[in-house]
């Protein structure tokens, strides 16, 4: 049974208030305060590389954050093909629309690297909602409304873009949600991302990926350090997706 055939892990209740994340990221679209405040008290989740959080279907019981580790979340087609529509880091919140409008969940979520997460029950989530009125209302529309527009942005790269554009806007908003400026306008993203992985982002074969991320390494666009890929030139790689 490979890691993805697995059940839904069980929740771990915490002794204590499930800490903060690490390194909060502009992912979650909550300011600071809100999201310890709604996470205060949370159960802890503990999933283990290749494990599977929700599938496509489930019905939607609370919503997560992500402290720790890395998530995909994706859609499977009947093919079996996955489309990996975003990765979270530490700070992301997931699972929420499925709490919001009542119906099962509609992506899939999986474990890339060990993950902690923070959970907590519908019922606390609209409490939550209530007491913080708009507050909240306003800063979960604008996490929601830049979820709409990653996901416009991903089907028109599919239909417009040519392969090597696809692969360079992946690259470059995995740099936007992980990237570290190490000087010289050189940018390495701080999760260890596999090329099968940029492949199901960018809606392509995995051997394409090689390809075309050995030409680029070749002509020092991309370098790939101790596993991590570094933008060597951010602006050839936008060109790449404007051209």
């Amino acid at each position: 049974m490979t890691g993805e055939d697995r059940a839904t892990p069980p929740r771990v209740p915490s002794r204590r208030s499930a800490r903060k994340p690490k390194h909060p990221r502009r992912l979650s679209a909550l300011p600071a305060r809100l999201s310890n405040e709604l996470f205060a008290g949370a159960e802890v989740v503990r999933l283990p590389a290749g494990q599977v959080l929700y599938r496509a279907g489930d019905s939607a019981d609370g919503c997560y954050r992500v402290d720790d580790g890395l998530l995909k979340v994706t859609m499977v087609a009947n093919s079996g093909t996955e489309r990996i529509l975003a990765f979270h880091g530490p700070g992301a919140i997931v699972g929420e629309l499925a709490i919001i409008d009542g119906l099962p969940r509609s992506v899939s979520a999986v474990a890339v690297r060990d993950a902690v997460l923070s959970f907590i029950s519908r019922a606390a989530f609209e409490a939550f909602a209530e007491k913080h009125h708009p507050e909240f209302c306003q800063s979960l529309f604008r996490l929601l409304t830049k979820r709409v527009r990653d996901r416009d942005k991903m089907v028109a790269a599919t239909s417009f873009l040519m392969l090597k554009g696809r692969i360079a806007q992946t690259l470059l908003e995995l740099a936007d949600y992980f990237g570290q400026d190490v000087g010289r306008g050189r940018i390495v993203i701080r999760q260890k991302i596999r090329q099968r992985d940029i492949a199901a982002m960018a809606g392509t074969a995995r051997e394409n990926v090689t390809r075309i991320i050995n030409d680029w390494q070749r002509r020092k666009l991309v370098s790939r350090p101790s596993g991590y890929y570094c933008l060597e030139n951010k602006a050839l790689l936008e060109h790449q997706v404007k051209h």
